[in-house]
């Protein structure tokens, strides 16, 4: 047995399976976690019985997809998901999709679709991460904390920013187990494909076809991008009664019609009370894709949505150490273009089969 077999073989045995090691083009390993195929109905009760559009890419239907199970660094010029890691920050939306496309066919920057399906499978099975929301501990259970990676100030007034992966407790995994994706609640925001606002037009790469990675244009200009209607068909974006996030009565509302909001600024609401337009019937597709939440004034750890409704905003999720209860799974930030790069802002890889 190679050096690649026997470590793939250990990390499986040790996960009990959960935990996969794939190859890159030049050789690298990752850890990947495997997300089993499931349907809408098996994350929200009253849903449809159709397979989740993370396991849907280019017209096949797919077993699994395989999600970083860390944040991930870049060395030569791909991603890799790797334990006690500082992760890769000050990157924008395209250096970060190119670093995961690098890794060749089937590794791609991690899609809204996938993250959306982690975040409903978590809040289902009672499993909502905690992790790095406040200076390298949990905002609410204060006794859980990482290692830190790095840190701001000096002195007295000296405190953790990032934490190293995988270093807080069980609970900072997805699943509430060490083998679980980890670092989803804080550490860095986290760049995802598949998804974006143009002028408060929620617009998608159909179903998971972002998971093609270099085969998938996700430039702004790319043809690829949809917009959504009432009754959650896929249309040309600019088509009359698609979805719009607006900013009425002081909330982020779901509306069927253009942004009246046209002020170039960042507008932030709780998940779980994002305003509905009069009249509006909310398409399942909005709920499974983290548009809309599923069970309104539900409890979604207090996690928020920002949005800024004028030019094209991609979305970071999961937030960083300083955001305290605002961060986690359902927490979604649509406020800057894909130029943006900071201290804060990191991603991930995933994989599926192609």
């Amino acid at each position: 047995m190679g050096n690649y077999d026997q470590m793939a073989a250990a990390v499986s045995e040790l996960s009990g399976g959960k935990n996969v090691v794939l190859l890159d083009d030049i050789g690298l390993p990752s850890i990947y976690v495997r997300i089993p195929k499931g349907k809408n109905s098996e994350l929200v009760s009253g849903l449809s019985e159709n397979i989740h559009p993370a396991f849907s890419v280019d017209s096949v239907e797919k077993t699994a997809f395989y999600y970083s199970k860390y944040q991930n660094i870049i060395e030569q010029g791909r991603a890799y998901s790797l334990a006690h890691r500082d992760p890769r920050t000050s990157i924008n939306f395209d250096a970060a999709k190119a670093a995961c496309d690098a890794k060749g066919t089937g590794f791609h920057l991690a899609t809204m679709a996938e993250w959306a399906y982690i975040a409903l499978w978590c809040r289902k099975n009672g499993t909502m991460p905690h992790g790095n929301n406040n200076y390298g501990k949990d905002v609410t259970y204060t006794h859980e904390h990482g290692e830190e990676a790095s840190y701001e100030g000096s002195g007295t007034s000296r405190k953790t920013d990032r934490t190293f992966t995988g270093s807080g407790p069980a609970t900072w995994g997805h699943d509430w187990t060490k083998h679980g994706i980890q670092d989803l609640n804080g550490n860095v925001w986290e760049w995802n494909g598949g998804m974006r606002l143009v002028d408060g037009e929620i617009q998608i790469i159909p179903y998971n076809n972002a998971a093609l990675g270099a085969d998938c244009d996700q430039s702004a200009t790319s043809t690829l991008w949809k917009a959504i209607k009432s009754d959650g068909t896929l249309v040309e974006p600019g088509t009359s009664g698609t979805l719009h996030y607006d900013w009425i009565s002081g909330k982020i509302t779901l509306t069927a019609a253009a942004a009246t909001s046209k002020e170039d600024s960042g507008r932030s609401t709780a998940y779980n009370a994002l305003g509905l337009a009069s009249g509006l019937t909310v398409p399942e597709l909005a709920k499974i894709l983290l548009i809309y939440p599923d069970e309104p004034n539900g409890d979604y750890g207090g996690d928020y949505h920002w949005m800024n409704p004028t030019g094209e905003r991609l979305p970071l999720c999961g937030g960083p150490w300083y955001t305290g209860a605002d961060a986690g799974v359902f927490t979604v930030y649509l406020n800057n273009p894909r130029s943006f790069a900071r201290g804060g802002l990191g991603f991930r890889s995933a994989f599926v089969d192609l």
